[in-house]
């Protein structure tokens, strides 16, 4: 059965050492991973990190993140280029931390989140952002795999990213960066907004699907949105996809005017007996879709 994982900021943002203690609750919740955000230089000791994982008896997948400096589809030389030495660092912090995938919006471009709205690209810009996104793959690429590590490229919503939002550009992408280390990541959460149909979308994605987040409509826990997990788990299921299912089910309980839903919050409350309940939700949902006769 598919390993289970929940998002670390979950509970706290940026994730330090003293927050291993959420290792523990995360496992008693019913969680087989934790899916980590890429350490900043000097943030967590890894070697530290990856013993309080054990200890718990959690794996881990690590999530990328970029920005306007380290991004592959800049072109800006030496923001493309920051953007190929982050996700080289990613993958020594994956070999370092014990995870296989780092997953993640790994071309770069982020919009809302850099304070950048979206605008219209020239067609020679767009086949260039693809040019320098591929070359960046591909040289990210070679490092990832001599360090047995897989990377996850996440098509994002059109508010995320203008360079990839689709899982029909990602497979585009793919298949023009043509590299065994470099593999698709999907996100329900991202696939309301843009795909006409999550199923077929899954579908599509097939066996270059190496990372799976199962995220409602609105990001809250699995089970109270608009998803069909039915579809969601049959689709996962017909395309032989083994590998692991994370939540990000951050947006908390809060339904007070003018309350800024983009903004990560942490928690205010005990969440522990719906973050089970979410667990249960999913594993039962691959559980019967497994057996389903």
């Amino acid at each position: 059965m598919n390993p289970i994982g929940l998002i670390s900021m979950q509970y706290a943002r940026p994730f330090t050492a003293e927050h291993f203690k959420y290792f523990a609750a995360m496992k008693r919740q019913g969680f087989d991973f934790v899916e980590l955000l890429v350490p900043e230089v000097g943030e967590l000791d890894h070697k530290a990190t990856a013993a309080a994982l054990s200890d718990a008896g959690l794996g881990v997948v690590l999530a990328a993140r970029v920005n306007l400096q380290r991004n592959l589809a800049s072109d800006d030389a030496a923001a493309h280029q920051a953007g190929i030495d982050y996700l080289r660092y990613t993958a020594d912090c994956a070999a370092e931390l014990g995870a296989s995938i780092v997953g993640g919006p790994l071309t770069g471009n982020p919009l809302v989140f850099a304070g950048r709205p979206p605008a219209p690209v020239p067609e020679e810009e767009r086949l260039a952002r693809k040019e320098r996104c591929v070359a960046g793959l591909k040289a990210a690429g070679d490092h990832a795999r001599a360090a047995g590590i897989t990377l996850a490229i996440e098509p994002l919503n059109r508010f995320e990213s203008d360079v990839l939002q689709t899982t029909q550009q990602a497979i585009e992408l793919l298949d023009a960066v043509d590299h065994p280390a470099v593999a698709l990541m999907l996100d329900t959460f991202h696939m309301h907004m843009e795909e006409a149909d999550i199923a077929e979308a899954i579908r599509l994605g097939g066996s270059r699907l190496v990372h799976f987040q199962a995220n409602e409509n609105h990001r809250g826990f699995p089970g109270t949105g608009a998803t069909d997990w039915v579809s969601v788990f049959r689709a996962l299921h017909e395309v032989g996809y083994a590998g692991p299912v994370s939540l990000e089910p951050f947006r908390r309980n809060d339904d007070r005017f003018g309350v800024p839903f983009a903004q990560w919050r942490p928690p205010h409350e005990d969440e522990d007996s719906r973050l089970a309940a979410s667990a249960a939700f999913i594993r039962s949902h691959i559980e019967l879709t497994e057996y389903r006769r």
